[in-house]
C-alpha cells in the first residue's frame, strides 16, 4: 500500500498548478481536489503507487486527450515528469476527442469509446476507472442530500438528471460484463443505485 512519497507530493502540485483558479462546476470547489480524493480512495484500497499517481494526474491527462492538436506533447510532459506507467494506466479510460485513427469523436461518441477502451483496459486502469466514478458519484450524493433545491445540482451536468444516473448505471453495467468483481465496484454500486433512488 502507498503512502506519502515525493512523486506523489510532486503530483499534487503539479494537479494545483494545472487547475489553478479553476472550481467544480457549479461550486465553490477547487478543481484539484478531486484527483487528491480519487488518490485517497485508490489509497483506501490498497493499490500501488502508479496507480495512485495516475488518480492524481487523470484530469490533467484527460485534459491533454480533449485536445487536437497538443495531444501527444502534453501527454509526454506529464510522462517525462511522473513516469509512463501513470500515464498509461490514466490515458487507457481518459475520455478523448480522436479515435485510434485520429477521427474526431463526437461529444456523443466520447462515452461509449471509454466503456469499450474500459473493456481492454488491464486491471490497473479499471481501478482507476471506478474510482474517479466512486469520488464523482459520492460527491453529487453528498450535494444533493445537503440541498433543498436537487435542480440546481442536477443542472450542472450536461447529460441531465436522467442523463447523469444512466451514465452511472452503464458503468456498472459495463464492468460486471467485464466480470470485474471487486470491493470497490460494490461501493459504486451502492451510489448507483442510491442516485437511481433520489433521482425518481
Amino acid at each position: 500500500m502507498t503512502g506519502y512519497s515525493d512523486r506523489v507530493n510532486h503530483a499534487l502540485a503539479y494537479a494545483a498548478k494545472h487547475h489553478d483558479q479553476q472550481v467544480r462546476k457549479g461550486t465553490r470547489t477547487p478543481y484539484e481536489t478531486h484527483g487528491a480524493n480519487v488518490a485517497i480512495i485508490l489509497t483506501r484500497y490498497g493499490r500501488d503507487e502508479d496507480t495512485v499517481l495516475a488518480g492524481i494526474l487523470f484530469e490533467a491527462i484527460e485534459d491533454a486527450a480533449r485536445e487536437h492538436r497538443l495531444v501527444e506533447a502534453s501527454i509526454q510532459r506529464i510522462a517525462e515528469k511522473f513516469g509512463v506507467e501513470p500515464v498509461r494506466i490514466a490515458r487507457a479510460v481518459a475520455e478523448r476527442a480522436l479515435d485510434d485513427d485520429e477521427v474526431e469523436l463526437a461529444p456523443a461518441e466520447r462515452r461509449d469509446d471509454v466503456l469499450t477502451r474500459l473493456a481492454q483496459a488491464d486491471e490497473r486502469s479499471r481501478w482507476l476507472f471506478v474510482a474517479d466514478k466512486v469520488h464523482t458519484a459520492g460527491t453529487l450524493l453528498a450535494d444533493l442530500r445537503r440541498t433543498s433545491y436537487p435542480d440546481t445540482v442536477w443542472s450542472r451536468f450536461a447529460a441531465g438528471r436522467e442523463g447523469t444516473v444512466r451514465w452511472y448505471r452503464q458503468c456498472v453495467d459495463a464492468l460486471a460484463r467485464m466480470g470485474f468483481d471487486v470491493p470497490i465496484v460494490a461501493e459504486l454500486r451502492a451510489m448507483v443505485e442510491e442516485l437511481d433512488r433520489v433521482a425518481r
